[in-house]
């Protein structure tokens, strides 16, 4: 029985072999806008994720399938891990019959937070990403956060005869999983150092407190990065990571920033 391509006689013209003898690294579709599900502290929460897929195309070959990409989306039932992308990644190579690729999925996910002093709870927003690449056979999985912290400066704490400019700082970790690492420890590698962390909702008595824990806690951009990869340095589950903060400066009209790499 011959299929519905062939009784139509349609080309296939991206397997026609291609005579300008040069290997494209990454071909195929950017920035698709699809569900994921991923397991954010014990529960399964549903993103709408932006997407990005690519395999790398051989010297003889003319063009990939790009419909196969929105294919391979539309299999993703399950909850994406550690594990569980692993599987998927080797799925949409074998698809798309390439031997390296690349997906690349961001996505917000929130975590249920208790004020300090009142236990009202509220939820709060982080941004996440989801990186498998497949290079020379080896595959990699890396795990993005992005984490919204609050900082104090050290110096304006010094000089000044009261008070201290601070400011909401940015902490974004990208780390290489040896082994799973669960969404919300990676929140906490940022929260932790910071001067202090946040909270959608909060009382009186809350910001009280978050006040004067960030004022007894100040931290330069160079000690709140420096502080986030002494916590990765110490977690066998991650082997390489990139460590950066921005300062939104309250008293500057720029950022300051750092960046740590393993």
């Amino acid at each position: 029985m011959t299929n519905l391509t062939d009784a139509l006689h349609i080309p296939d013209t991206q397997s026609e072999r291609d005579e300008r003898r040069l290997v494209i690294q990454r071909v195929g579709i950017k920035d698709v806008r699809y569900p994921l599900q991923l397991r954010v502290a014990g529960a399964v929460q549903s993103a709408a994720a932006t997407w990005s897929l690519d395999v790398a195309l051989p010297a003889e070959q003319k063009g990939t399938h790009m419909s196969r990409f929105v294919a391979w989306l539309e299999g993703n039932e399950l909850p994406l891990d550690l594990d569980t992308l692993r599987q998927r990644h080797a799925q949409m190579l074998d698809l798309l019959q390439a031997q390296d690729g690349r997906i690349e999925a961001a996505f917000p996910f929130f975590l249920r937070k208790r004020a300090p002093v009142s236990g009202v709870q509220s939820l709060l927003d982080y941004q996440g990403r989801w990186i498998a690449e497949t290079r020379a056979s080896v595959t990699t999985i890396w795990a993005e956060v992005g984490v919204a912290v609050k900082s104090l400066c050290p110096c304006s704490k010094e000089i000044s005869d009261y008070g201290a400019h601070n400011q909401r700082s940015l902490v974004t970790i990208r780390v290489e999983l040896l082994r799973s690492v669960e969404w919300h420890e990676l929140v906490r590698f940022a929260e932790d150092e910071a001067s202090s962390e946040l909270w959608p909702l909060l009382k009186r008595s809350d910001e009280k407190w978050v006040t004067e824990r960030a004022y007894e806690n100040p931290k330069f951009v160079e000690d709140l990065v420096r502080d986030v990869a002494l916590r990765l340095n110490q977690d066998a589950r991650i082997g390489r990571y990139a460590v950066e903060v921005e300062n939104f400066e309250s008293i500057h009209n720029h950022s300051a920033y750092a960046r740590i790499d393993r």
